[in-house]
């Protein structure tokens, strides 16, 4: 099973590490992630609110790297 988890990111970030995080869960690189939620933030007008409510729930990453197996 797969043990993963979803944090923010602690060094590949802009603002609150949202994108970074998601970038690192799905093994996808970061800045297409923040380009897609800019374009879902023009577009839709609720990138931003999502955003926001991602970095309010998403928790920090772990100090300890290894916490994260």
């Amino acid at each position: 099973m797969n043990d993963k988890k979803l944090y923010k990111s602690a060094t590949d970030k802009k603002f609150a590490g949202v994108c970074g995080g998601l970038g690192e869960y799905f093994n996808a690189d970061s800045t297409v992630i923040r380009l897609a939620w800019i374009i879902f933030s023009l577009v839709g007008g609720s990138g931003l609110l999502a955003y926001i409510i991602a970095a309010i729930i998403i928790p920090d990453a772990p100090e300890n790297p290894n916490m994260m197996q």
